[in-house]
């Protein structure tokens, strides 16, 4: 018998790797709060998820990168079992000292949980005891991660002597999800300070607000804040919000507050 003979009578059936596939998906799906709401996340028939899950069928390309990106990983989940993927996955999430710990909650944020697109925000500021900071953020979605990207206000920046130009004043973040919300890592590039945000959503108002606080990695200061409560409201796509919260965004005044914010900021409470 010819090596090539060989080869080939060890190579799985078409079978086996359907088989493969099916428990890989089901596997990466466990996270999931319903077979229904990862269809929707992923845009695919729920028939059809269920004929990969039993091994009947192959995804077509498009959705087979679909599902890659989603779940943060490669074509390897056709041919081989996704813990022997994800072992071989390099950063310090993936470590093997914390991947259990901390690695395991980096991905599976669904849209459903936390969706995409443009959010106002509103915080009391952290150097100036007597004003607010108002701005926008875009969430976005990347290889099964959920990401967070906006930009420091010109003039808290000018405050501290730093530069005012775009690229020193744009932050981003990693949004990872918590028993009942969401927590944010954020840092402005090269920086050597963070924040910590925490945010759960409200019922309120068509559930489009999310209720929390804000913790930046300082030193204690008798004069500033370190921690204060937050407001996130989800804009989506509504093009006439989102510019309207970008021409307003920076310090602003109890006054200046949006209503329900300045509501759910409570001020003049202290902050436990």
């Amino acid at each position: 018998m010819g090596i090539s003979s060989r080869i080939y009578q060890t190579q799985p059936s078409p079978a086996e790797l359907r088989g493969v596939f099916g428990a890989n998906l089901r596997q990466l799906g466990e996270k999931a709060p319903s077979i229904s709401a990862l269809c929707r996340d992923l845009g695919i028939n729920r028939t059809q998820f269920n004929r990969y899950l039993a091994g009947e069928s192959f995804p077509r390309p498009d959705v087979l990168h679909r599902i890659c990106e989603f779940f943060g990983v490669d074509a390897r989940i056709l041919l081989e079992p996704v813990d022997d993927i994800t072992a071989t996955q390099t950063g310090v999430f993936n470590h093997p000292f914390i991947s259990e710990f901390v690695g395991a909650q980096m991905t599976g944020l669904t849209e459903e949980h936390f969706p995409s697109g443009f959010y106002r925000f509103s915080r009391a500021a952290f150097s100036d005891t007597d004003r607010f900071v108002v701005g926008l953020v875009h969430v976005s979605r990347n290889q099964g991660y959920t990401f967070l990207r906006g930009f420091e206000p010109k003039e808290a920046m000018s405050m501290h002597n730093m530069p005012t130009d775009p690229r020193t004043r744009e932050f981003r973040g990693l949004v990872m999800p918590q028993a009942e919300g969401v927590a944010v890592m954020v840092s402005r590039r090269d920086a050597v300070t963070s924040t910590f945000n925490y945010l759960a959503r409200t019922s309120a108002l068509a559930k489009i607000f999310w209720l929390g606080y804000t913790v930046r990695t300082m030193p204690e200061d008798p004069v500033g804040r370190r921690a204060a409560r937050l407001v996130y409201e989800h804009l989506g796509t509504n093009t006439s919000q989102i510019l309207k919260a970008a021409r307003s965004a920076g310090y602003a005044s109890e006054a200046d507050l949006e209503p329900f914010h300045r509501k759910q900021l409570r001020i003049g409470l202290p902050f436990y």
